[in-house]
């Protein structure tokens, strides 16, 4: 029941679309009709707006962290998972949103804060390493959570990476249009003109 409950808490909390509801509070457009159609932090850029694209990124990042710090604060290691799940879940199948959310790359950063803080460090350095060299946004965020999924398992904390495991290949699995864009050279590159 503590889990269920845990998990619940955690997709109400990842369901809040933070790109959505600072654009619009910002008077920008429904970032479901530009660019990639996506709520996520990316497509904020898209709009010009880099303040705004910033603020959604650590907005999608602390709800998962929040998520998981609060359950297992309250009732352990076990409701922090589900909750981390709920959260990641929540993301990118948003109630409110028609279940039709985010790519989960913020949240699953945040995730990681909340409850294996190196990793966070692992993914945000290979993310940069990788983005800087290829200029693919998705490359660097598919590499990160594979070789961070990694570095969790070999440390000691598989309860953790067993859950990380099954949020990496969610993460994979959003990313099916970019991982075909990317093979057939197509995906587009950080900085360019859409």
């Amino acid at each position: 029941m503590t889990a269920a409950l845990a998990f619940i808490f955690g997709y109400l909390l990842g369901s809040i679309p933070f790109g959505m509801v600072l654009t619009r509070v910002a008077g920008g457009p429904d970032l479901r009709s530009i660019g990639s159609g996506n709520i996520g932090a990316t497509n904020v850029l898209r709009t010009g707006n880099k303040p705004l694209a910033a603020a959604t990124l650590f907005g999608d990042m602390l709800k998962g962290t929040v998520a998981v710090l609060a359950a297992g604060s309250y009732a352990g290691h076990d409701a922090a998972l589900a909750a981390g799940l709920g959260a990641f879940l929540g993301h990118l199948f948003p109630v409110w949103l028609k279940f039709k959310g985010g790519k989960g790359v913020a949240i699953y950063i945040g995730l990681l804060l909340g409850l294996f803080w190196p990793g966070a460090l692992i993914f945000c350095l290979i993310w940069l390493v990788v983005a800087a060299g290829s200029r693919y946004s998705s490359l660097a965020a598919l590499v990160a959570s594979a070789l961070t999924l990694i570095a969790m398992w070999f440390s000691g904390a598989q309860s953790t990476a067993l859950l990380f495991f099954l949020l990496t290949t969610l993460l994979w699995i959003m990313h099916r249009a970019n991982i075909t864009r990317l093979l057939s050279g197509s995906e587009g590159k950080i900085g360019a003109k859409n």
